[in-house]
């Protein structure tokens, strides 16, 4: 993908989660069947975090797993939620307030491909459904790479594709056909959740992006695959 490829897709993708955010978690609950919330409380198991963290929440959306990382690292802890679409920090704002973390939590609207701190800051960066939409991937794992801190972990938790073919196609039917269907019906946004599945054509699977998290400096890289492959979790630590 070229400059210019690169900055109409982050430019269309802003435009997307700008109009979408105020629906984002009801749509994120029907897409997964409610199971997206299992899978980010198995991720935040195996990180292990200790009160007193600093995390970096990369692409934080409306801010559940800022959230999360923030009840996690506790009040002498810090968590930077980062996301270039206001409309979606702003629903992200009110969920962090209702919670009473507003001391623990900031949130900055940035971009993923130019993380704006400097190197070695964070003990974790996530990046949760998000990486499929960025423009360039090596860049951005690359960056999270760079932000992180010696022995701390860069984290993704993605939507992925099965390893096993006929059940590939299925869930393929599911994503690409049924799912904008189903936000026509729920939200009445079917071009924008036409669009998001088209973001996994051309996405790495489980095991190319496990190298693309080696060839940004992390080893080892863990991968655990959900309900048979639909999605997936990378954990990498910085050397």
């Amino acid at each position: 993908m070229n400059q210019i490829q690169m900055k109409e897709k982050a430019k269309y993708v802003h435009s997307v989660f700008e109009s979408i955010a105020e629906e984002y978690d009801k749509m994120n609950n029907i897409i997964s069947f409610g199971s997206h919330i299992a899978w980010r409380n198995y991720t935040m198991k195996q990180m292990n975090i200790r009160p007193g963290d600093t995390a970096l929440d990369v692409a934080c959306g409306t801010c559940d797993w800022t959230i999360a990382l923030a009840k996690a690292v506790g009040e002498k802890g810090r968590v930077v939620g980062l996301d270039f679409s206001q409309n979606m920090l702003d629903v992200g704002a009110y969920k962090v307030e209702r919670e009473g973390l507003g001391s623990v939590v900031t949130l900055v609207n940035g971009d993923a491909m130019q993380l704006p701190y400097e190197d070695n800051t964070f003990d974790f960066v996530t990046i949760g459904f998000a990486l499929r939409n960025v423009p360039d991937i090596q860049t951005v794992l690359n960056e999270m790479t760079r932000v992180v801190k010696p022995g701390g972990k860069v984290v993704s938790l993605e939507v992925s594709k099965p390893p096993f073919l006929p059940y590939r196609k299925l869930f393929y039917l599911y994503f690409y056909k049924i799912l904008p269907l189903i936000a026509k019906w729920t939200v009445n946004k079917y071009e924008e959740y036409a669009w998001l599945p088209q973001s996994l054509t051309h996405f790495p699977d489980s095991r190319e992006l496990a190298r693309m998290f080696q060839r940004a400096g992390l080893e080892p890289v863990q991968v655990k695959l959900f309900m048979g492959g639909v999605a997936a979790l990378h954990i990498g630590t910085k050397a």
